[in-house]
């Protein structure tokens, strides 16, 4: 039976192991294997790589780019592996066995790391509103190690020192490279997480959307770029404005690989309908004029049409048919030309509105009306809690709605890893209830502290947003008109990040004789059975809403997961038929790919080991495990 090794098997994958094993298989003969014992299976002969690139390395000292003090830091901490997990936290979830929907309490640059196994390419959406670095924002200050235990002094739940949260003002002599360097190991990592048709959109504002415009060409590649909108988060100007008042907002996004990403047309507005008629009842329907003429040259459209009376129609000025003339013979004969009542009006083309996508391709200048402001985010929250806003700078949740109808289908994954109070999950639920979609959400939020004291912490005002909400959405509501929708998911699980739940895979071990004590059973005290078999799930690359059922085997607790993709027994007390009779549900369950897992302590003795490895290879079983 093989142990769950700590380097492979307890941490976040290694990004830098992955990078090499991708450059290996474009370029082996640039690799030897290492010759150092316990250190990296292979090693870069970068002069072979150079020979093998030719004229394609950059060798200047000078160059174009984005560089700061402190940039080879921040991506050394985005390749650094996170020895923490995910604690699940039923009694801060909604109808946690049967949404799909998560919630994830911690520092967003960790999380994000232990999402990389089970949400590899599988989002289609991520929105962040990240600090704006306006002054007094708060800048997280990452670290090169330990990282998780950084975040749990920070946050209060290790010591009693007072951590405050670290601001980042602007006499700081690090003002924008402190924001440079949070950003980057984030985007590299959410980068990752993105399907290749997925999104990435961000707000900020004047501050530093030159650096992110700049960081996001190095990170998701110029090319990449799909819009910049400009959003009017504002309708009255600020009169206490040192020079001009501020009025809108940046939405930078950038696609996965622009080329696979598709954007849905918004419907036609009423003004746009309103163009379509049918003077001629054509029986095809409602349709509007096309001018004929277009200013690209094309020489076969330099033509003289002969119209229903005579009349001759030559192109305007400088201008050229959009077809040639056998093509417009073709649509006069179809009856798609229009001259007029009185047939002697220059010619229009028809467009039918039967024969049009519905849409209308949109633009990059939102202004209030279209996808809200401030002050109507603010009064909303008030609202849906009923009083006093909990949070100072929502964005609207009509914005939230447009970014998805841009780029959602119905069964897309939307993360947003700096939440705030949760707009997006929000909207998230009220596109579903009111279109009949299926997208899910999923949200991290750091419980940064505010100076309300009756709502603790900005996750706490999320997970109430988000419940909250889901109630609104699921009974219906006079703002939306929608009624309920039968089966849809207004639920959320939620988890809080943390250290690992092995002992072995704690890096913080100061007690030598302490920790052999405890490798007798080396899951940590107080941590229970769902804790330890979700960190499972995050190390096997399983989704952390997949169905999880407990049946009482043999006496024990056995853990069925995703239809036996992993089957867990984490009782301290196994023997021969509790695997005789997980053996058997192999065959029951008969899953493309099963694994089993135990825990360790939980064997009397080497003997009952070895027959369980015996048995479980008897029944096809490989992959057998214990912690």
């Amino acid at each position: 039976m093989q142990k769950l090794d700590p380097k492979t098997d307890g941490a976040s994958p290694d990004v830098v192991e992955d990078n090499i094993e991708t450059m290996r298989e474009l370029f082996p003969d640039a690799f030897t294997e290492g010759s150092d014992p316990g250190g990296p299976r292979w090693k870069v002969d970068f002069d072979v790589l150079r020979e093998l690139l030719g004229d394609q390395i950059e060798q200047r000292d000078e160059r174009y780019g984005l560089t700061w003090h402190g940039k080879a830091n921040a991506r050394r901490i985005a390749q650094t592996p996170s020895t923490g997990t995910l604690r699940p936290c039923p009694e801060k979830s909604v109808d946690w066995d049967e949404t799909e929907n998560l919630f994830i309490e911690g520092d967003n640059l960790e999380v994000l790391k232990l999402l990389q196994k089970p949400y590899h390419k599988q989002v289609k959406m991520i929105y962040i509103d990240p600090p704006y670095n306006t002054g007094g924002d708060f800048i997280y200050p990452d670290r090169y190690k330990d990282n998780v235990s950084t975040y749990l002094e920070y946050t209060g739940q290790v010591d009693d020192k007072g951590n405050a949260f670290a601001a980042n003002p602007e006499a700081s002599g690090r003002y924008h490279t402190n924001w440079l360097t949070m950003m980057l190991p984030r985007l590299k990592l959410a980068r990752t997480l993105l399907k290749n048709d997925g999104v990435i959109a961000i707000s900020i504002d004047d501050t530093e959307v030159h650096n992110l415009i700049a960081m996001c060409n190095e990170v998701f590649g110029e090319e990449n770029h799909i819009a910049t909108v400009v959003w009017q988060k504002r309708y009255v100007s600020n009169v206490t404005a040192k020079w001009l008042s501020d009025m809108h907002d940046f939405i930078v996004i950038y696609g996965k690989s622009a080329e696979s990403v598709y954007v849905n047309k918004w419907p036609k507005s009423e003004t746009q309908l309103g163009a379509y008629r049918n003077p001629d009842n054509d029986p095809r329907g409602s349709w509007r004029p096309q001018d004929l003429s277009a200013s690209r040259p094309y020489r076969a459209g330099q033509f003289t049409i002969t119209g229903p009376t005579g009349r001759t129609f030559d192109p305007p000025p400088n201008r050229y048919w959009r077809c040639n003339k056998e093509q417009f013979d073709r649509w006069d004969q179809d009856g798609r030309i229009w001259w007029g009542i009185n047939k002697d009006a220059r010619p229009m083309l028809k467009a039918f509105l039967s024969e049009s996508d519905g849409g209308t391709t949109p633009h990059t200048w939102w202004d209030y009306s279209f996808a809200g402001h401030n002050k109507e985010a603010t009064l909303h929250l008030k609202q849906l809690f009923g009083g006093d806003s909990p949070f100072d700078t929502p964005k609207p949740v009509k914005l939230m709605e447009k970014l998805l109808e841009l780029f959602c289908g119905g069964n897309d994954l939307i993360l947003d890893f700096f939440a705030g109070s949760a707009p997006m999950a929000e909207a998230v639920l009220k596109s579903n209830a009111e279109r009949s979609m299926h997208n899910r959400f999923m949200m991290v939020q750091l419980p940064e502290r505010i100076s309300r004291n009756d709502y603790g912490d900005i996750a706490s005002i999320a997970r109430k947003r988000i419940a909250l909400a889901a109630d609104k959405y699921r009974s219906g509501s006079k703002e939306g008109d929608h009624g309920e929708l039968e089966g849809g998911d207004f639920g959320f699980r939620s988890f809080k990040l943390d250290s690992s739940n092995i002992v072995p895979w704690d890096p913080e071990r100061r007690d030598i004789a302490q920790s052999l004590f405890e490798s007798v059973d080396n899951i940590k005290m107080g941590r229970s059975e769902q804790e330890v078999l979700y960190e499972l799930l995050l190390k096997y690359g399983l989704d952390l809403t997949v169905a999880v059922e407990e049946r009482q085997i043999a006496g024990r607790s056995v853990y069925v997961v995703g239809g036996g993709a992993l089957i867990a027994c984490l009782d301290d007390r196994i023997d021969l038929d509790v695997v005789q009779a997980i053996a058997k549900l192999k065959y029951d369950l008969a899953p493309e790919i099963v694994r089993v897992v135990f825990k360790d302590a939980g064997f009397p003795d080497d003997v009952v080991k070895t027959n369980t490895v015996q048995i479980l290879q008897q029944a096809g079983i490989d992959d057998v495990r214990s912690l």
